[in-house]
């Protein structure tokens, strides 16, 4: 199977700043893919060189199996909401339908008007006077309309209060099973990937820090906390992801694939929120540098 998202050695320079370097990664199709990171860790750099509106530095990118904005077929395959959900407050609900129809030839009208009645928009009501939650519905009605192979959201829920994050989020992944498209959603809030995702990639520092399925990941991490120790001593097989120690006692991020046997440890599991801001920690002792890893 093709992956959504296939990049080698990708890199995107502004001046001297990279904002995304040495990308290497395969986001599978089918999946509804979660991208992580601080601010200017290079997430909407990687959406925007997937979509196609910006081009590589320096590597490859392939989006289902061709080159991004290549040519229309290669453009219809693909669904883009920009993070600030781009909708023309001069135009009604029915303008933006009617705009979808004509610039996308795979326009499916039937599944955007059922969305829109279903959300309860009113098709004359200007896009400039919905409510913040309600332009990112119809944001998303027109790139599901669109039927493309890839939807690709950046923030698409940043500005949105719990609610209506949670109304989104239920509709997309609705849309997910109908539709069977892979999504790449970005977003600052862990606990809504946690909700939606099953394959999360960790940008830090505009490199990929982590990748992998999400059960996978959480499977293969653990947390230690034990007697205070140097980390040395661990098993071969037990990777340091962080750190931490008082006088007394040490706490550790581990992956490992084996059973950790020492019974001086208190092993815990980790929620994708710890096991993502672990991979996210640098700890200012500079002790522990979290590894690069590619679990799939």
């Amino acid at each position: 199977m093709t992956a959504a998202v296939a990049t080698d050695g990708l890199g995107k320079r502004y001046g001297r700043r990279w904002a995304l370097s040495d990308c290497t990664l395969e986001i599978p199709s089918g999946r509804v893919t979660g991208l992580v990171g601080k601010n200017g860790a290079g997430k909407s750099t990687l959406l925007n060189l997937a979509a196609g509106l910006l081009r590589p530095t320096t590597g490859t990118i392939e989006v289902c199996g061709g080159r991004p904005a290549s040519d229309v077929a290669q453009l219809a395959k693909l669904g883009f909401v920009a993070q600030d959900t781009p909708t023309y407050p001069g135009l009604s609900v029915r303008d933006h339908l009617r705009l979808g129809a004509r610039l996308n030839p795979g326009w499916d009208d039937a599944l955007a008007w059922s969305r829109i009645e279903r959300l309860g928009l009113d098709p004359g009501q200007r896009a400039g006077r919905l409510s913040g939650g309600q332009r990112a519905q119809l944001a998303l009605a027109l790139g599901l309309a669109k039927r493309p192979e890839l939807l690709i959201l950046d923030e698409p829920v940043a500005s949105l209060d719990p609610f209506a994050r949670r109304e989104f989020l239920q509709l997309l992944m609705e849309a997910v099973a109908e539709q069977e498209l892979s999504v790449l959603l970005s977003s600052h809030v862990v606990s809504d990937l946690e909700r939606v995702c099953d394959h999360v990639v960790v940008l830090v520092d505009s490199q990929v820090r982590l990748a992998g399925e999400v059960e996978t990941l959480l499977e293969t991490h653990h947390r230690l906390t034990g007697p205070r120790r140097a980390t040395r001593a661990l098993p071969r097989d037990q990777r340091v992801v962080t750190e931490r120690h008082t006088d007394r006692q040490t706490t550790l991020v581990v992956r490992t694939g084996g059973v950790v046997l020492d019974p001086s440890w208190t092993v815990t599991e980790l929620s994708l929120e710890d096991l993502v801001l672990s991979y996210m920690d640098r700890p200012s002792s500079g002790e522990a540098t979290p590894a690069l890893e590619v679990l799939r």
